[in-house]
């Protein structure tokens, strides 16, 4: 059964009249009259709240109207399926390009020009309203931004709820004038896009829209292009902590990974440092060696043990050697000492 005539003869049972079902569903008495008329189609029951005010104004099920547009709405969809979309208004092309950058509207309105309701002006539309819907979303409930929204502009409260219902049931192909007009030119500062990556940029009016620009990106990035720390790019742009180091050694560092900490240049410098220790390292073999071990024999063909041994060997004498030079510094410096005492008391 049509929605519009169970409420019309619901009307007519209680003895009712159109202005007092939009006085209690807090819309325009004309919005009321262009739905029972068929001009307008109801809108979605997930996004607005006037069944269950209508319902209980009438005095019927809670979930009775709604029921019903759901139904009416899709069989106007499988209607309207066939049809072939619209281009946008002119209005809302210059609107949308007044919205956008100063130092790209020339060359989008060029594209625009050449390429009528094509790729690139469905597509920035289509996030346009995407982003102010979502806006509108959240704050639909809110009477203080329906009323900001409604004096900025130029409408009453009542006006602005049913351009509201309006205009969260449109999309880019049914975008009106009056739709821009009431939500894309308050709620949007500004805008710019990225022709070569397709990422676009919405600034929204601080005024009626919190939180930081809203940023897309459409460039496919995989494990080959991780995010770049913040640290390593000061290592970076410092020469003298980075401008010794080699390619190799450099992209081993850009690949260090770190779970939620942030280190800093002097980190990477000292990681630069600790990959050029060759006591960190050991010494690749060539050859295989063969040996005894500790009175044990090598077997044929293992080297591994063998390579240990000779690895840990070789940095064990390499230390002996480092104290013994560092025992003979000291031991000349405390006897250059004592001879420069001697000739002073003499």
């Amino acid at each position: 059964m049509d929605v519009c005539l169970v409420i019309k003869r619901r009307l007519d049972e209680l003895g009712l009249e159109q202005k007092d079902l939009a006085t209690a569903a807090e819309v325009t008495e004309s919005y009321i009259s262009q739905l029972l008329t068929r001009k307008k189609l109801p809108p979605a029951p997930d996004r607005t709240d006037i069944y269950e005010k209508m319902a209980k104004f009438l005095k019927l099920p809670s979930d009775r109207l709604s029921k019903l547009v759901d139904l009416q709405r899709r069989e106007e969809l499988k209607r309207n399926l066939g049809d072939p979309p619209a281009p946008l208004f002119r209005e809302i092309r210059e609107l949308v390009l007044r919205k956008c950058v100063p130092d790209k509207e020339e060359q989008v309105r060029a594209i625009f020009e050449k390429q009528p309701f094509g790729e690139l002006e469905r597509f920035v539309t289509q996030k346009l309203l995407d982003v102010i819907k979502k806006v509108a979303k959240e704050e639909l409930n809110s009477e203080n931004w329906l009323h900001l929204v409604a004096r900025l502009a130029r409408r009453s409260y009542e006006q602005m709820r049913v351009t509201l219902l309006e205009f969260l049931d449109t999309d880019v192909f049914n975008l009106s004038p009056e739709n821009c007009v009431s939500f894309l030119d308050p709620l949007i500062e500004s805008w710019d896009v990225d022709l070569t990556t397709f990422g676009m940029e919405i600034v929204l009016n601080r005024r009626i829209a919190s939180g930081d620009p809203r940023r897309f990106e459409f460039v496919e990035t995989g494990p080959g292009q991780p995010e770049v720390e913040p640290g390593f790019k000061q290592f970076l742009d410092d020469s003298s902590h980075s401008g010794t180091a080699t390619t190799e050694e450099i992209e081993l560092l850009r690949n260090l990974r770190f779970n939620g900490k942030r280190p800093t240049s002097l980190y990477y410098y000292r990681e630069l440092q600790s990959l050029r220790d060759p006591l960190h390292f050991r010494a690749p073999m060539t050859q295989t060696v063969q040996k005894k071990r500790l009175g044990q024999s090598q077997p044929k063909g293992s080297v591994a043990p063998m390579h240990t041994y000779l690895e840990a060997n070789g940095i064990e004498k390499q230390l002996q050697l480092d104290g013994r030079k560092r025992a003979m510094h000291r031991w000349a410096g405390n006897r250059g000492s004592r001879g420069k005492k001697q000739k002073a008391k003499s």
